[in-house]
């Protein structure tokens, strides 16, 4: 990877990404929930609520702007699109029901209002009607795509479920957690649209190595905000430290410390992770041993990777936008 300092991006904030794929983004919108129609009451009700609540619509911009890069839109843009956000919603669903969470986005989760055995029956249909329509429209590529980033995504949380009973996470197998977790879903949505618009396996495979490296920088910059929070308000959160979870700053300050402190730390995230004053202790350790910094110039390194890959492509709006994309990830807020 190049140092991240000779890497040059035309800004575009992340308002002026969505506005170029405006358009598509509305008839993607009308697509989606077409495909969640249903001949129960209850399921239209929910699925209504999912549509209302959805996020910032990044990895629909994903898929478009990746067509729109490779050739164009087409008809298969939409539908991988709508498989990628179905299959998508329906891991969230499912997720929050195993996390007993009772938020989303802001809002109540399904669970939440409905119960678990609802939330899991509708993240079932989900997963279904993605399934059925990538098969009835002839998009076994696709499909294949697909599923293999949500069979990905599953991996890499039971490897971090695994790894957090022992806290013996490596850097290496971090981010082949954060790869497959988190990095995996963002490459097929780079991966499809590339494909829907140019048939083309290699430029596909192509796209997809961009879109994993914008992939593992988000997720690193996920890891920092939560350290970050201690900065902005003198309060941890560290939900991260709270559930085990060994992330980078983490990794990189274990790595770097003196015996007695390592073992106070793993004594800390394994047994005293909900006590106020000793996690603040851990997150102060973090900062002063250039944790925060060392998972930034990782992060930063793998924004150049994906920024490189972009530059094999002709310059046009559809490249702006994505390069966009590419620095509102390592620079927005939450």
């Amino acid at each position: 990877m190049k140092d991240s300092t000779i890497i040059e991006t035309r800004s575009m904030d992340i308002v002026a990404v969505k506005r170029s794929v405006a358009p598509e983004l509305e008839e993607f919108e009308q697509r989606f929930k077409g495909a969640m129609k249903s001949n129960v009451a209850l399921l239209d009700k929910i699925t209504h609520y999912i549509v209302k609540s959805k996020g910032k619509q990044m990895r629909p911009m994903f898929v478009f702007l990746s067509a729109k890069l490779c050739g164009g839109v087409t008809d298969g843009t939409y539908t991988a699109a709508s498989l990628i956000e179905l299959l998508h919603t329906a891991t969230l669903v499912h997720d929050d029901v195993v996390d007993d969470a009772n938020m989303r986005r802001g809002f109540f989760s399904i669970n939440a209002l409905w119960k678990n055995k609802i939330a899991v029956l509708v993240g079932d249909f989900l997963l279904s009607r993605g399934l059925l329509m990538s098969v009835e429209k002839g998009e076994f590529e696709m499909l294949r795509i697909v599923t293999q980033a949500v069979s990905d995504m599953s991996e890499g949380e039971l490897m971090q479920m695994e790894k957090a009973r022992k806290l013996d996470i490596t850097e290496k197998v971090y981010f082949e957690i954060i790869r497959q977790k988190t990095a995996s879903l963002i490459a097929a949505c780079c991966q499809s649209g590339a494909f829907s618009a140019k048939k083309d396996l290699e430029t596909s495979k192509q796209m997809r190595a961009f879109g994993e490296a914008v992939g593992i920088a988000f997720q690193i910059k996920d890891d920092i905000f939560d350290y970050q929070a201690l900065a902005d308000t003198g309060k941890p959160t560290a939900i991260d430290i709270k559930e085990q979870k060994m992330t980078l700053p983490l990794i990189f300050t274990l790595n770097n410390a003196s015996r007695s402190l390592r073992n106070s730390i793993i004594n800390t995230v394994k047994h005293h992770n909900t006590d106020a004053t000793k996690v603040k202790a851990v997150i102060a350790s973090v900062f002063e041993s250039g944790g925060i910094e060392y998972a930034e110039k990782r992060m930063l390194e793998y924004r150049d990777t994906a920024i490189q890959i972009l530059h094999n492509f002709e310059e046009n709006e559809a490249r702006l936008a994505l390069e966009g994309l590419v620095n509102y990830t390592v620079n927005r807020k939450k």
